[in-house]
């Protein structure tokens, strides 16, 4: 048996290591395309947009990997069915459901792994992509980020830098804010204390506004201020997820409920996060049996056709319950999961009989 998981392992991680490198090198080449297009009337290093794609790639391979996989698994049944091999193994006494526990042991370790470590340094390599690309970009003018110390807004108009802190967000309204607003050159003008703020428009509304100017306190029952955001604008902002480890994810979550920020996009993050080991084991268990279903049915070129045309329906029925989690129409939990209950049925199905295959 150990001669076996030798062969097994040595395949099956050749097979993966192969798709592995044909969707890094094609999401790489697309990463550059789009790289050298926003750069295209900027003077920089040739080398940037290089650097930045490589940067960037990891992150879209974390979020295929549960199809690289698939098509992985796919490659080492047609090379033991090309070979005939799958036929010797069969004689030999060795059943297809001793194949399956060993291809459905490497994959859930495979998504541990995902999770644990590789998401991590994609994620870090996602945090320094968006530090080296902010500085061209509109994103270090308007920034809106969440903290243990609340909302902290940053904000360029009419030749003046706003700084906003603010201690709870409800409907329509900033609870607790301090504003201080400083000229193109960083010079202070002046500081606003205000207890609550009307942004359902991006002229905000200050209710009862402490103006400390020079020296001076100035008290307005109501002050107004321009800015580049409202209510819906700020709800839809959040921080780039996928660069955020799975402990600044916790962190992130929790920084959310004290600000009575909604938590739906992070939770659907984490969940899914979670889900990936399972994910991971039931598209390989899909794939497997597919194959077996297929296995004197077709040339290699259908099968792998196949399997394409299969992996992109899958991707847009977990899609479309994400989106439908993301949106609130139905609860996070079976918004991640029913999918993957539904092609564990399917799964189940076409086990049925399978050491007959």
């Amino acid at each position: 048996m150990r001669v076996y998981i030798k062969f097994f392992t040595y395949l099956f991680l050749k097979s993966f290591f192969y798709v592995l490198a044909i969707m890094f090198s094609l999401v790489f080449i697309l990463n550059l395309l789009t790289e050298l297009d926003f750069f295209k009337n900027m003077q920089i290093s040739g080398y940037l947009p290089l650097f930045l794609s490589f940067l960037n790639s990891p992150t879209m391979i974390f979020e295929m990997f549960p199809f690289i996989f698939f098509i992985s698994v796919q490659l080492f049944f047609i090379k033991l069915f090309n070979n005939n091999e799958i036929d010797t193994l069969k004689y030999s006494g060795l059943k297809n459901t001793k194949i399956l526990i060993f291809l459905s042991i490497i994959s859930f370790i495979s998504g541990l792994v995902a999770i644990l470590i590789f998401y991590n340094f994609s994620s870090n390599l996602k945090s320094v992509y968006i530090d080296l690309k902010s500085p061209h970009t509109n994103d270090g003018k308007y920034l809106a980020v969440v903290t243990k110390n609340g909302l902290w807004i940053k904000d360029v108009i009419e030749n003046k830098i706003l700084i906003v802190n603010s201690s709870k967000i409800e409907k329509n309204y900033l609870i607790d804010n301090f504003i201080t607003e400083f000229d193109n050159n960083f010079n202070l003008l002046r500081n606003i204390n205000s207890k609550k703020i009307d942004i359902s428009d991006k002229k905000w509304v200050l209710i009862d506004a402490q103006i400390y100017e020079r020296d001076k306190k100035i008290v307005n029952e109501s002050l107004e201020i321009n800015t580049h955001f409202n209510y819906e604008t700020i709800q839809t902002l959040y921080s780039n997820l996928s660069s955020l480890s799975i402990f600044e994810l916790y962190d992130l979550r929790q920084n959310y409920k004290n600000l009575g920020y909604s938590i739906t996009d992070v939770n659907l993050h984490i969940l899914k996060l979670i889900s990936y080991p399972l994910y991971f084991l039931l598209m390989t268990l899909f794939s497997s049996l597919l194959m077996y279903r297929m296995k004197y049915q077709y040339n290699t070129s259908i099968k792998i056709c196949i399997g394409l045309f299969l992996t992109v329906i899958i991707y847009y029925i977990n899609n479309f319950f994400t989106v439908l989690g993301g949106t609130e129409k139905i609860p996070l939990i079976p918004s991640v999961f029913f999918p993957l209950l539904l092609l564990a049925i399917i799964n189940g199905v076409m086990l049925d009989k399978i050491n007959e295959k």
